[in-house]
């Protein structure tokens, strides 16, 4: 079996304010061709045509929390969808107080969307499976932030076991026992012997996975829900000159967010929700890698494939 897409867009990057460079947080994520937006900020309806990215094709939307550059760009982005002739339902999963904001919108506008909007309302309190098909699993878990806030860890179900063909005839396996030996079944041959799974099977790749974490002060309680994860994005909103300032906003550094990465063993790490004051942004990595070597900006337009770990 081939690997199936995992792979990640970034939509916007900055924090509270954007600049001219950079928007608020947004992120599309591909999964096996499930498309999850993540969080959206205010332009991310105009980033999604600007790196072409289908709006049709997203199916559930996740908010980490109602700071409004989490959440500013849904109401003109569900409109659009509505615009477009949209049919199909859409989930979202977020604070139960989104739809109460939503409600009050589309009151005043008098809009009545064309397709359903099935609502999952997220707690803070623990970890919860939110989300779950033949491919994917989706939990939010809690986070520390100024106000009610979750993250996300997005997760490929176990492949299935790959068939040596060579090997099937040479034990004498029915090729009708692919279906058991995928499963990691053991099987009969032919000559009614017993045929173990291993003998006729390889590995398949290990499942991937990628967490969010939104916005939150630094939080070593939050690495029991990322543990070896193979992408870790986790906001860096200040250099290690404002730590203090990240201290009392309920933010973290680049350096926290590698201290992170490390004691929580991530694969790599992405840094993003940076402070306008920057411009520049070469810096967050520099101080990063004095504590976790394997990061990167999460820049605008850019894709990261998330690749299977050894």
């Amino acid at each position: 079996m081939s690997s199936q897409a995992f792979e990640l867009l970034i939509l916007g990057c900055s924090s509270a304010s954007p600049t001219a460079e950079r928007n608020q947080t947004s992120q599309l994520l591909n999964i096996a061709e499930r498309h999850f937006l993540i969080d959206c900020g205010e332009a991310t309806q105009i980033q999604l045509r600007r790196f072409k990215a289908r709006f049709q094709k997203i199916d559930h939307i996740f908010i980490s929390h109602l700071h409004g550059d989490h959440f500013f760009g849904l109401p003109g982005y569900l409109s659009s969808m509505h615009l477009l002739g949209r049919q199909q339902e859409l989930t979202i999963y977020a604070p139960k107080e989104l739809k109460q904001v939503l409600d009050v919108i589309h009151e005043v506008s008098e809009t009545k969307l064309s397709y359903p909007v099935k609502w999952h309302f997220t707690d803070n309190k623990k970890q919860e499976l939110l989300f779950e098909d033949d491919k994917v699993q989706v939990y939010s878990f809690p986070l520390k932030h100024r106000i009610y806030c979750t993250g996300f860890l997005f997760k490929e179900k176990p492949y299935q076991r790959k068939i040596d063909k060579f090997l099937l005839e040479k034990h004498g396996v029915s090729t009708a026992d692919i279906h058991l030996l995928r499963d990691g079944f053991d099987v009969t041959n032919d000559k009614g012997e017993k045929v173990l799974n291993k003998a006729v099977t390889l590995d398949p790749p290990k499942p991937r996975t990628y967490a969010y974490c939104s916005d939150t002060i630094y939080d070593e309680t939050l690495i029991q829900f990322i543990k070896d994860a193979d992408l870790l994005y986790h906001e860096s909103t200040f250099l290690d000159d404002k730590i203090d300032r990240a201290k009392i906003t309920f933010h973290s550094t680049a350096k926290q967010a590698a201290n992170i990465a490390k004691l929580s063993s991530a694969k790599k790490l992405l840094l993003g929700h940076f402070s306008a004051r920057y411009g520049n942004l070469d810096q967050f990595v520099v101080e990063a890698k004095e504590v976790f070597d394997n990061c990167a900006l999460a820049i605008e337009g850019k894709v990261i494939q998330v690749e299977h770990s050894i």
